[in-house]
């Protein structure tokens, strides 16, 4: 039985569910999750992510974790942490860049966070000669503890789902997946069940708003780790830099948008980062945060110009390729400012390298 069928099944016995619960099947069920069974990343699969536009985001990135060990005074032992690596290549270009500073390298203790087989498989290949072996584990409570640590998160917000709330002429209504007359997946409306606070911001009637627990938990899991650890967390993702409405919910499969519904399990189903509730859940659990900005203005402060013109000096004949490259992570019209970075920190006088 498909998970289409499995759903319309459990709909029809127990009732419409969640837009957040929905995503989180259709990602992770162990049968026939899209995570859990076929996630398909690159040119060949069905989305590509900023490490795979080109090595140079990987490598900057590197450098950035090293800078940020020396401004905590170069630790002899420190976590370096990568949640979700999608196929290993960001960890690849990062510690490819980190040889600079072999100090850094020998003080590594580097651990993954990677719930889906099939990419730890492919993590493991792509790392199998790198210059730090790495260690899987299952979540953020099992990093060791007293250690400094570096964590980066690069498209890991949008993929912690939200539920869909929508203002109506008669009051709030949660948006729910359920079935039409012909026993088809469909989204409608039904009365609000659990706890639900109204958006302190101007809502018309009939716009979405969405509210994801698992983005402000993952935030205060971040404040709570470096507020008793020290170190630093870089996140970059699609998203929002300010509170406001908007159905986000989307489709990705074969680099081609679809309907959420058309395909579980069979896509992969993303809804905007919400940085100011994650930042805010990360202060209020003990840490500070440097507020988000554009990927673009991220990248540029970090050196993606000069690396550019390096990588151009010696590789003239491929000049164009990484004019374009730079171009796809960093131009306002295509990731540069869709695309944020941000980053969690402690202690407060830490100055976050890309961030001052």
């Amino acid at each position: 039985m498909s998970l289409a069928d499995r759903l319309k099944r459990e709909i029809a016995l127990t009732g419409p569910m969640s837009v957040a619960d929905y995503v989180t099947r259709c990602l992770h069920d162990p049968m026939d999750g899209y995570y859990a069974t076929r996630p398909r990343i690159g040119g060949g699969g069905d989305f590509i992510t900023a490490p795979l536009v080109s090595q140079m985001f990987g490598e900057l990135i590197g450098l950035w974790a090293v800078e940020v060990w020396t401004r905590l005074g170069a630790p002899d032992r420190l976590t370096l942490v990568e949640v979700g690596p999608g196929d290993g290549t960001l960890m690849a270009d990062m510690l490819r860049a980190a040889r600079l500073a072999p100090d850094f390298l020998q003080a590594l203790d580097l651990v993954l966070i990677e719930p889906s087989p099939p990419l730890r498989a492919a993590q493991e290949r792509t790392l199998a000669e790198a210059a730090v072996t790495p260690r899987w584990v299952s979540g953020l409570d099992d990093l060791p503890a007293g250690t400094p640590v570096i964590l980066v998160a690069n498209e890991v917000l949008d993929c912690l789902p939200a539920r869909q709330f929508v203002r109506t002429e008669d009051g709030w209504m949660e948006r729910r997946v359920g079935l039409d007359d012909d026993g088809g997946l469909t989204l409608g409306l039904a009365p609000i069940t659990g706890p639900f606070a109204k958006p302190d911001y101007a809502v018309e009637p009939g716009q979405v708003v969405e509210i994801s627990d698992a983005q402000a938990a993952f935030g205060a899991a971040l404040g709570r780790l470096l507020a008793r650890t020290t170190g630093a967390a870089l996140l970059i993702d699609y998203g929002r830099d300010r509170p406001g409405p908007g159905d986000t919910l989307q489709a990705v499969r074969g680099h081609k948008k679809e309907g959420p519904l058309d395909h579980p399990g069979e896509a992969d189903l993303t809804q905007w980062a919400d940085f100011p509730t994650v930042l805010e859940a990360a202060i209020r659990a003990g840490a500070d945060t440097t507020g988000s900005q554009g990927q673009g203005d991220f990248l540029r402060t970090l050196g993606i110009g000069a690396r550019a013109e390096r990588l151009k000096a010696a590789r003239p004949e491929g000049a164009a390729v990484i004019d374009r490259q730079v171009d796809r992570l960093t131009a306002d019209d295509q990731m540069g400012r869709l695309f944020k970075s941000a980053a969690i920190f402690a202690p407060r006088s830490l100055a976050v390298p890309g961030f001052e």
